[in-house]
């Protein structure tokens, strides 16, 4: 229970956003989650002043249905009501809603996008694969190895996978890393469509090699792209997504899932092995039991898991980096550079830190896992 004095300030603060305007939204929704960030600007990013995410399955059956389901548009569609109170309450001036492959792929996206205006007042943007990879990229590569002249970026979703090749290294922080993108692709598969595919809940080693054939397949034409990635200094992978965060958590032995623990976290090849063999060995019940896994992600968690390993074999990396932010952060950082809020800030004091080079971009407290 809140005492009176923190509600005293939480007021207050709530009425100091809505007065200067600078509360900024970006919503997800994607085959599998509905995910909310409000932020504000701050000196060298954004501070999150609130987040919400859900898991709603908005694809479930997609793959072999084609059309998004009464059920799953009904869950999801109480989630949409709850993100745009959490917006109102924070007097966000400006927003953008995002939805992904699921409304892609599905015959009635259009009936479904009117429901949500009808219903909740929200204009949902179906963007294209190349917005999608572009906005991951944006999300998270400030946590690329600034000595790294090659990383592979790579986001796995519910039904799409985005994958891109970051050629040289980072000017500064907050300049637009999607210039350094060589090659990038979005591939036609995320946790859920390989696991109605192939069966999530009975996984053994020999089903999980050939769901990690058919994404190494699917991988192909990037991996000829993108081979010389691999043969730049410092290489490394950054991976986004609740599959890399699993992995994170679980090789970390996390009681429960903490994000500020897991984002940022440097994994060797070695040790995503162990995790990764770890979890082909359990049973469904045993994956619903783990901490970091639960019982609603268990049966799609080895699907994400062949996905990860398809993109390892095709790229080859001594390190994994992993990422608990993405799409949310990457529109939020477009909003926001697009508005100039760096530059006047910069105009009233210089955002550097004591050496001379750009300050740098903070981690984004997330209440809410990716």
């Amino acid at each position: 229970m809140q005492s009176t004095g923190q509600n005293t300030q939480e007021h207050r603060a709530h009425r100091r956003n809505r007065r200067s305007g600078a509360a900024y939204a970006a919503l997800d929704l994607g085959t599998n989650n509905c995910r909310l960030l409000i932020a504000e600007p701050a000196r060298a990013g954004f501070r999150v002043i609130d987040a919400f995410s859900r898991i709603v399955r908005l694809g479930e059956g997609l793959a072999s249905a084609i059309t998004l389901n009464d059920n799953a548009i009904d869950r999801t569609i109480e989630a949409l009501l709850i993100c745009r109170d959490k917006m109102h309450a924070r007097g966000v001036h400006r927003a953008r809603l995002i939805a992904t492959e699921a409304c892609r792929m599905a015959r009635n996206a259009d009936h479904f996008i009117e429901r949500v205006h009808d219903e909740t007042g929200m204009e949902l943007e179906i963007v294209d694969r190349r917005t999608e990879a572009f906005l991951a990229v944006t999300g998270c590569a400030s946590l690329a190895d600034p000595e790294a002249h090659s990383v592979i970026v790579f986001d796995i979703g519910g039904g799409s996978t985005e994958i891109a090749w970051l050629d040289g290294q980072a000017r500064s922080p907050l300049a637009d890393p999607c210039k350094r993108i060589r090659a990038w692709d979005s591939l036609p598969v995320g946790v859920i469509t390989l696991a109605e595919r192939h069966g999530g809940v009975e996984v053994g080693p020999e089903k999980f090699e050939r769901m990690v054939e058919e994404v190494s397949q699917m991988l192909t034409p990037f991996a000829l792209a993108a081979g010389a990635a691999t043969a730049a200094p410092d290489f490394h992978l950054l991976g986004t997504s609740g599959t890399v965060t699993t992995v994170g958590g679980i090789y970390l032995r996390l009681p429960r899932y903490d994000r500020r623990q897991v984002d940022g976290l440097w994994m060797a090849a070695t040790e995503v092995d162990t995790v990764l063999d770890e979890l082909v060995g359990l049973d469904y019940e045993a994956r619903a039991a783990s901490p970091c896994v639960g019982r609603e992600r268990a049966d799609l968690v080895l699907a994400g898991c062949a996905i990860l390993e398809g993109i390892r074999r095709a790229f080859p990396a001594p390190r994994l980096r992993i990422a608990d932010r993405g799409l949310r952060e990457g529109i939020l950082m477009n909003l926001m550079r697009e508005d100039g809020v760096w530059k006047r800030r910069r105009g009233r004091r210089r955002g550097r830190s004591r050496n001379g080079s750009p300050a740098p971009v903070p981690a984004m407290p997330d209440p809410a896992r990716a």
